[in-house]
C-alpha cells in the first residue's frame, strides 16, 4: 500500500501526522512545526543553543501530545544541574503547544555550544518528567494525574526520552527529532518587522512498536522471566528492519519546509506498506487569563500579597510562558483572596 503524495504547492505546516506500517504493525507520527515553534521561540529570544533544546522539546511534546483526547493536558518538563537548568512544555487538547526555560546567562554568554556535540552537556543530571493529566466529566477524573520520571546524565532530551520509554512504558521505540533556522525573505511578516527573514523551523519522528513475538509479551512466552524485563526486540526482524529504516531520516528532511510529510512518510517506509492518516493540527496558544492568575494569587497568605501591594504598589505577574503582563490594584488582591 503506498499514500498519496501532497501538493508540493500547498506543502502542510503546524500539524501532526499519525501512520501505520501495515508490514510490521508499527505505529508512528511525524511532526512539523512552523509558525507554532517560531512564535515560542522568537518571543523568548534565548540564546540560539537554548532554542534548538526547547524546539525540540516543543515537537516532541506536539507528537506525544497529539494522541490524547477529552480535554487531556501533557506536560514535558527537565530539571537538570547544567547551564539549560529548566525547561517545560505543555500541550493542552486538542491543539496548544507553549514553553519557556530557564539557563545561567553568563555562562551562555561567555560560552558558544557545538550544535554537533548534541545538547547533553546543556543539561546536565537531574530528570526528565513526563505528566498526563486526563480530562473528564467529573472532578476525579480530571484530577487524576499519571507522571513518569527517568534519570539523566548528561544524554541529550532524545535520548533521555528513549530511556523513558524502555523503562517506563517497554515499548520498542525510534525517535528522531530536529530543530534548525531557515531563511524566508518572503515571509510578510519579516518584511513588516524589518527582519532578515530567518524563522524556526521543527520535526520529528517517532515509531514504536506496540507488538513483539507473535502479538504476545516477552513475559507471557516466557513465563520465567520477571515481567518487569524488556523483551529482546533484537530477535524481532520486522521492528530491526523499522528501526533502521526510520535511522535513516536526515535532520534536514524533518525540517524541511519543502517536504510534505507524506512524501517523507513514502520515502521512509514505502517497502513497509505505510498508511498515513488524518493529520492533527498545532499551535502555539498560552492558556493564561487574568482569572486564572487571580485564582493562583487567591492561594496566598494575606500577609504575602500585602507585603507585595506595599513594595510594589500592587501585584504584578508576568507569564513565564507568553510575557503577559498582568497587574492588580489592592482592591482586585483583596477581591483574589
Amino acid at each position: 500500500m503506498t499514500i498519496p503524495l501532497a501538493d508540493e504547492t500547498a506543502i502542510p505546516d503546524d500539524l501532526v501526522m499519525p501512520f501505520r506500517l501495515e508490514q510490521t504493525g508499527a505505529l508512528g507520527r511525524v511532526g512539523r512545526l512552523g509558525a507554532a515553534v517560531d512564535s515560542v521561540l522568537r518571543r523568548h529570544d534565548y540564546p540560539d543553543s537554548v532554542s534548538m533544546v526547547l524546539g525540540e522539546a516543543l515537537v516532541l511534546a506536539a507528537m506525544l501530545g497529539a494522541g490524547l483526547k477529552n480535554e487531556s493536558k501533557f506536560t514535558l518538563q527537565t530539571q537538570t544541574d547544567g547551564p539549560l537548568n529548566f525547561l517545560v512544555v505543555s500541550f493542552d487538547w486538542p491543539d496548544a503547544l507553549r514553553g519557556y526555560a530557564t539557563f545561567d546567562a553568563d555562562w551562555f554568554s561567555s560560552n558558544t555550544p557545538d550544535p554537533a556535540q548534541g545538547n547533553g552537556a546543556l543539561l546536565g543530571s537531574g530528570h526528565l518528567a513526563m505528566t498526563i493529566a486526563p480530562g473528564g466529566e467529573t472532578d476525579t477524573e480530571r484530577g487524576q494525574q499519571y507522571q513518569g520520571i527517568v534519570a539523566m546524565e548528561g544524554q541529550s532530551l532524545r535520548d533521555a526520552a528513549h530511556t523513558y520509554f524502555l523503562q517506563s512504558e517497554q515499548l520498542p521505540t525510534a525517535i528522531h527529532i530536529a530543530v534548525a533556522k531557515h531563511f524566508g525573505a518572503d515571509r510578510i511578516e519579516d518584511r513588516e518587522a524589518g527582519g532578515e527573514g530567518w524563522h524556526w523551523r521543527a520535526g520529528g519522528l517517532i515509531v514504536q512498536k506496540l507488538t513483539w513475538e507473535g502479538g504476545k509479551k516477552r513475559a507471557e512466552v516466557l513465563p520465567d522471566q520477571a515481567n518487569d524485563l524488556p523483551p529482546d526486540w533484537d530477535e524481532d526482524e520486522g521492528w530491526v528492519r523499522t528501526r533502521a529504516l526510520a535511522d535513516t531520516v536526515e535532520a534536514h528532511e524533518l525540517t524541511d519546509p519543502t517536504l510534505a510529510p507524506e512524501r517523507l512518510l513514502y520515502r521512509l517506509f514505502h517497502e513497509e506498506d505505510v498508511r498515513a492518516f488524518e493529520t492533527r493540527p498545532m499551535a502555539e496558544r498560552c492558556r493564561c487569563s487574568r482569572e486564572r492568575i487571580e485564582n493562583v494569587l487567591a492561594r496566598f497568605p494575606a500577609e504575602e500579597l500585602q507585603d507585595m501591594e506595599r513594595e510594589h504598589g500592587g501585584v504584578h505577574v508576568t507569564c513565564e510562558f507568553c510575557g503577559r503582563a498582568y497587574s492588580f490594584e489592592a482592591d482586585d488582591v483583596g477581591q483574589a483572596t
